[in-house]
């Protein structure tokens, strides 16, 4: 089943990643967080359809998405010509990553926009959780970085919540953590037993951390990612 959205804002989060509100009226959405929905539309008389993954939380009749331009990308550049008025065809919430259990300690491991089902799943650890969470960050540069403010203010004002961000490709007066985010887990974690981790990103860096997690002697069953990472790396091959 298919919905039409209304675009309520728009907004820029990086000078490639712009925010989205949309809005179906009477509707009060129920997806678990870190589920994603699906933009569709037609192209050239075939019809188009994408996963985007919420940022924001379930219960109202609103969500945010949070999508990145690619020159060649044709949804993302559907997306990036709509404006506040403008209806957007959604599709169904589905998905495999979702918070297993808000009582063990989590760890989220994002890339890109990848970060956008995992700062969902951590608002909602954040008011439900009873351990620690930790979400890790990995973008080329600084100024990839989005919804920084946000994830910041969720570290300040919560304790049990902490962010670290890491740049591939960093300015000289970066002060933070350099490298993919698979290369700094021993030096953040010293529990990989007991704890939960949440893996999103492109494929490879899925693929890479989900095996250096194993290796670290994480369980498989604490290892949550949408789980077809490893074909799209396979295809690639």
């Amino acid at each position: 089943m298919t919905r039409t959205a209304t675009t309520i804002d728009t907004y820029r989060l990086t000078p490639r990643v712009t925010g989205f509100r949309l809005r179906v009226p009477g509707e009060e959405f129920a997806f678990d967080p870190g589920q994603h929905t699906t933009v569709r539309f037609e192209a050239g008389g075939t019809e188009v359809v994408r996963p985007y993954s919420p940022t924001t939380l379930p219960g109202t009749d609103e969500f945010a998405l949070a999508i990145k331009r690619y020159d060649d990308g044709l949804a993302s550049s559907y997306m990036h010509t709509r404006s506040p008025g403008d209806e957007v065809e959604i599709g169904e919430f589905e998905g495999n990553l979702a918070l297993e259990n808000p009582d063990r300690d989590i760890a989220l491991l994002a890339s890109g926009t990848g970060l956008t089902p995992l700062l969902s799943i951590l608002r909602q650890y954040a008011r439900i959780g009873n351990g620690d969470a930790h979400l890790v960050f990995g973008e080329r540069t600084a100024d990839s970085i989005f919804h920084r403010s946000t994830l910041d203010e969720l570290a300040a004002m919560d304790d049990s919540v902490a962010v670290t961000y890491t740049l591939s490709d960093p300015e000289w007066s970066w002060l933070g953590r350099v490298g993919y985010v698979q290369e700094h887990l021993e030096d953040l974690f010293d529990e990989f037993e007991t704890r939960d981790f949440y893996v999103c990103g492109v494929p490879g860096m899925v693929v890479e951390t989900t095996d250096r997690l194993r290796e670290l002697g994480a369980p498989e069953e604490r290892i949550h990612s949408e789980g077809w990472e490893s074909d799209a790396v396979d295809e690639e091959d």
